[in-house]
């Protein structure tokens, strides 16, 4: 019994072990997701830059707008302070005039 091998058709031990190739459409897919990865990173990059830029900004105004209220508030707090020792001034006035007028009152009795 002698088998007949040239009817089947014998395929090379290498190309067995070979991948089967990609299709262009699958290439160009792939390649679509890369890009649009890459360019989804770098939008996200600059938004991010942005928003930093934009915070610091906000921050910067917010630092000049307190420090004009600091400074509002030293010039409010030395008028204060000047208005203090004026009133304390007028009140030890008042005290001396007031005691001067009851001695006077006290004398005119006696």
């Amino acid at each position: 019994m002698v088998t007949n091998t040239s009817s089947i058709p014998c395929k090379p031990l290498s190309s067995s072990f070979r991948h089967p190739r990609l299709s262009k459409r699958h290439n160009l897919r792939v390649r679509r997701l890369n890009r649009r990865r890459r360019v989804l990173k770098e939008e996200a990059k600059k938004n991010k830059r942005v928003r930093v830029v934009k915070m610091e900004m906000k921050n910067l105004k917010l630092f000049m707008v307190n420090r004009s209220i600091i400074e509002e508030n030293e010039k409010l707090r030395q008028k204060a302070l000047l208005l203090h020792q004026e009133n304390q001034a007028l009140l030890f006035q008042l005290q001396t005039k007031l005691s001067q007028q009851q001695k006077q009152q006290q004398q005119s009795l006696i």
